[in-house]
């Protein structure tokens, strides 16, 4: 088809910028029409490839309406999401996240043992991946308030630090998950991938990754 070349390049167009397909449909019904007055007379173009170009233009335009819509509809919920959770701001998030110590302040840390633990050790990695504590608890401990302080009893210099919990039974270790904390949320943010939440210290974490938020 002698236009096939053109169309393509519009559809290309297109598909590099929704706005294209709309602004260029004038464009290309001019295209058409001048295929139709310098066709072949001895060997003219079917109606029917006519329609197809003209089906395959607009369905594309459509599909470019509707994906416009849609990320309008996006960006809505995302704002009313926003809304929504202004709140946490100020509040303390739980989740796995890395905490950030600052002036070995002190952070409050998770400890869910699995049943039949006699004996659990927190363990503590900067973020290096380099054990600078190894805590005893009590089998019992569930929530606490740790200071932070290394191997010597000196208070942890300031960075990013992962919690570990090792579970034993008669001195077999049955496992070891990560544990939780709760951070004070400073920022509630809106991108690309959905709404995020600033720690106190710079950590940013999902929504999707915060398990209980409380005063």
């Amino acid at each position: 088809m002698q236009v096939s070349g053109a169309t393509a390049g519009r559809t290309t167009a297109a598909g590099s910028g929704g706005s294209a397909i709309v602004s260029d449909y004038t464009t290309f019904l001019k295209l058409l029409t001048t295929q139709m007055q310098n066709q072949d007379p001895l060997n003219p173009i079917d109606s029917s490839d006519y329609a197809v170009q003209l089906a395959t233009f607009s369905g594309v335009e459509q599909q470019t309406k509707t994906n416009d819509l849609l990320t309008a509809m996006q960006s809505g919920f995302g704002l009313l999401g926003m809304g929504q959770m202004a709140g946490w701001v100020g509040r303390e998030a739980r989740s796995l996240a890395p905490v950030q110590i600052t002036d070995a302040r002190p952070v409050t840390l998770l400890a869910t043992p699995p049943s039949g633990a006699d004996r659990l050790v927190m363990v503590v990695e900067d973020a290096d991946g380099t054990v600078v504590n190894r805590v005893d608890l009590p089998a019992d401990t569930t929530e606490f308030i740790w200071e932070p302080v290394d191997l010597a009893d000196q208070p942890l210099v300031d960075g990013r630090y992962v919690f570990t919990l090792e579970s034993y039974r008669d001195e077999t270790q049955l496992g070891a998950a990560e544990m939780a904390s709760y951070q004070r949320v400073t920022e509630l943010r809106s991108g690309p991938t959905g709404l995020s939440l600033l720690l106190e210290g710079g950590v940013e974490i999902g929504i999707g990754e915060v398990t209980a938020v409380r005063g």
